[in-house]
């Protein structure tokens, strides 16, 4: 009886600590967009619909990695120009985000989308910069839905915008993101 007794508090235990530690919840097919335009001229924007990206959802914790080959543009010329030329993607493949929603508390997420901040590093083109950012999540079956946008400026990270192009391309470029993560 002492050894069933022993097996019924572990599986007890091992169910505590599951429910206490929260889960992780992940995608590989988040969408990433990105909006440089200028009145005027022809549209300087991009698409990526394979971002990955991470959240704990015990704590809050969230991470986000975007290959930037992974950006389409409509215009071929512009996507090799934006791969070769600007972010250099063979020198700095990838950009990264790591950093917390604050508040989290998967408990309090429903349908209807929650507001949250968003602090942390984002890494591109080998630079680095803190980025805080209001976004709307939400909880649709057993997804989080995370929602949201920022700006960046391309001279914060040393991309360089030839002065040929540089009034058909935005100071600021808007960075708009969707990510339907699952466990």
């Amino acid at each position: 009886m002492n050894r069933y007794l022993e097996i019924i508090i572990c599986v007890a235990c091992l169910l505590i600590s599951a429910a206490f530690y929260g889960q992780k919840y992940s995608t590989r097919s988040g969408n990433l967009k990105f909006e440089a335009s200028v009145p005027s001229f022809e549209e300087v924007a991009a698409e990526n619909k394979s971002a990955s990206a991470i959240l704990e959802s015990s704590n809050g914790d969230f991470a986000v990695l975007s290959l930037m080959k992974g950006f389409r543009f409509k215009v071929a010329l512009m996507e090799e120009h934006f791969n070769e030329n600007y972010v250099e993607s063979d020198k700095y493949p990838k950009a990264t985000f790591k950093g917390k929603i604050e508040g989290f508390d998967i408990s309090k997420l429903s349908a209807e989308p929650k507001t949250f901040t968003i602090t942390g590093d984002l890494t591109l083109h080998g630079k680095t910069k803190k980025i805080t950012d209001t976004a709307r999540i939400s909880k649709s079956g057993g997804n989080i839905i995370v929602v949201g946008s920022f700006d960046v400026k391309p001279a914060d990270f040393d991309i360089e915008i030839p002065k040929v192009v540089s009034s058909k391309v935005s100071e600021k470029v808007e960075v708009t993101y969707n990510l339907s993560l699952s466990k």
